[in-house]
């Protein structure tokens, strides 16, 4: 009993950023409401700085800026050597695989379809509509039927006006298809999980990501109505998945090459964290800033979003959970192998509904209240495999904290 209540000492967040991260959202939140009243033309400004193709933004620079500095940090943290190391523990690799391509999107397609689609219709607005980008590299006359949208000019450029409910469910989507490759490190520490595993699972997910998640997003998306720019899903990969990745691989080896694991672990990884969240919470107040209005107007609209997330979160944790108990994982290894599963690559799905539908989306607003019940939801479950640990039989101290693999 003694040594578990001094692990449990141990295993706190102490960084001031990761630990209060609901708090600063909800300030961003209100950050960006005032930013778009006081200054209504200056996240539209940031908005138009983009790199164009044929005449269209595609993507915006600000963003892609601040997106590169929230994935960048992940990415260099990441042995990714240590893929060969999975094999060793194959069961909880395979089941986090299946849980998160297999199963996770398509149930939150359908919770998302059920309570935004139906249940919550009339609460967001039946007739409420949304103004998207069209879809890269397509031209339509003004009135064309494309999807469950209609070509509209506004302010001069095209866009695509669909149901209000069927943003939102896109942002879902693109949610429900991103596992989470950041903070599950995170929450498996703090849940006393097998942190050496979930290195190697974020390390497989990140690449598994680079191959799936374009497909996947663009037949669900497709499958619901919605624009389907499989050029804009293949370019916001590159951008935000592998751009990072690439980088972050080589800028590793250079720095533990040049100046050691020590350094690299002691000085260069606490620098990066501050600025990753610092990119997030530019990047929300962009978004708000645009979606004031729609907030003030109907302030329950982040709760009906929120509903089908969280619902989306406890089922998939709860599927993971059991199936690692059926299959007599040790407990370190079923803690995150669930949560990987249940919490959402928060900032794939920023950029990625940022790039296809628009800073000013509905889908952009839906993935922000993603990054808003993350951090409670996630620290409750947190709670809950601790004190379910008995569940998996007797409970071992592990002899070794893995803080860097590889290095």
């Amino acid at each position: 009993m003694h040594n578990n209540t001094n692990i449990a000492n141990e295993r706190k967040l102490t960084n001031v950023f990761e630990r209060y991260l609901t708090v600063w959202v909800a300030l961003c939140i209100v950050a960006g409401i005032v930013l778009g009243k006081v200054a209504p033309q200056f996240a539209k400004t940031l908005d138009g700085m983009a790199i164009n193709v044929n005449g269209a933004p595609v993507v915006s620079i600000p963003i892609a800026i601040c997106l590169f500095c929230m994935m960048y940090p992940i990415m260099v943290k990441i042995d990714f050597a240590s893929v060969v190391k999975a094999g060793k523990s194959g069961t909880p690799v395979w089941l986090t695989l299946f849980v998160n391509w297999a199963i996770k999107p398509f149930t939150m397609y359908a919770i998302g379809l059920l309570f935004l689609g139906f249940l919550f219709r009339g609460l967001i607005g039946a007739e409420a509509t949304d103004l998207v980008k069209l879809p890269f590299g397509l031209d339509l006359p003004v009135g064309a039927i494309h999807g469950a949208g209609t070509v509209v000019l506004q302010e001069g450029v095209k866009m695509l006006q669909v149901p209000l409910w069927r943003s939102y469910f896109a942002g879902c989507i693109l949610l429900g298809i991103a596992p989470c490759t950041a903070m599950v490190l995170v929450w498996g520490y703090l849940a006393r999980g097998n942190d050496g595993l979930t290195l190697i699972m974020v390390a497989i997910n990140s690449l598994s990501m680079l191959l799936l998640y374009g497909p996947l997003g663009g037949f669900l998306l497709g499958v619901g109505r919605l624009p389907v720019p499989w050029q804009a899903l293949v370019l916001s990969i590159a951008i935000y998945v592998a751009l990072p990745l690439v980088a972050g691989y080589f800028s590793r080896r250079w720095i533990l090459k040049a100046k050691g694991a020590a350094w690299f672990q002691n000085k260069f990884l606490p620098v990066l964290t501050p600025i990753t969240i610092i990119a997030l919470l530019t990047t929300l107040v962009l978004l708000f800033s645009f979606k004031g209005e729609t907030i003030l107007s109907n302030p329950l609209t982040i709760v009906w979003i929120a509903i089908p997330l969280f619902l989306q979160t406890m089922l998939i944790f709860w599927l993971g959970y059991w199936w690692a108990k059926l299959l007599k994982l040790p407990y370190r290894d079923a803690a995150p192998a669930a949560m990987i599963g249940a919490s959402n690559h928060f900032e794939v799905a920023i950029a990625t509904a940022t790039m296809l539908f628009g800073l000013s989306s509905g889908a952009a607003l839906a993935t922000v209240v993603g990054v808003l019940i993350e951090v409670p939801v996630m620290l409750w479950l947190v709670r809950i495999c601790l004190r379910t640990q008995g569940w998996f039989g007797p409970i071992e101290r592990q002899a070794t904290e893995v803080v860097n693999a590889g290095a």
